[in-house]
């Protein structure tokens, strides 16, 4: 029953953090995200709640894998970054901030290497598990930097 918790309560907390992202960016993308000029590389809308659903679930089970073992280790960071996720939706699609959105992302991208580097060493298949969302992350990061860069009057 404890491995179930371990992998369960992570896993749900993110999807939760997810979904109350989405629900704050709803209005800001259908008024405003439409009018940006984005990448010739942005994928189909319908993909992205798709594509982190699955990442949210791989983060859960990230950080579920460590906690079934016993190692709380990475749990603070694992909730540092969990955070700053929710605070990209905030900053990008709330504040409409690009540049903000731009900044909130790049530490993102720092804090989910830094796990999973640190998760290599002590749990291969946590870290595993997190690679697909920091990959995720750096394809965000260039879509979020090409959206400031393209649209100098926001």
């Amino acid at each position: 029953m404890k491995k179930f918790f371990a992998y369960t309560i992570p896993t749900v907390l993110a999807l939760a953090i997810g979904a109350l992202g989405a629900y704050i960016q709803t209005p800001a993308i259908t008024e405003w995200y439409p009018t940006l000029v984005k990448s010739p590389l942005t994928p189909p809308a319908v993909l992205f709640p798709i594509a982190w659903t699955i990442l949210y679930i791989l983060m859960g089970l990230s950080i579920g894998t460590m906690i079934a073992k016993g190692d709380m280790s990475l749990v603070r960071l694992w909730l540092v970054q969990l955070l700053v996720n929710f605070l990209w939706s905030v900053a990008f699609f709330a504040l409409r901030s690009p540049l903000l959105g731009l900044i909130v992302i790049l530490i993102l991208d720092v804090l989910v290497f830094t796990y999973t580097v640190y998760a290599f060493g002590q749990n291969r298949t946590a870290a595993w598990t997190f690679v697909p969302y920091l990959l995720w992350l750096i394809f965000a990061s260039y879509l979020t930097g090409y959206i400031y860069l393209n649209n100098p009057a926001l």
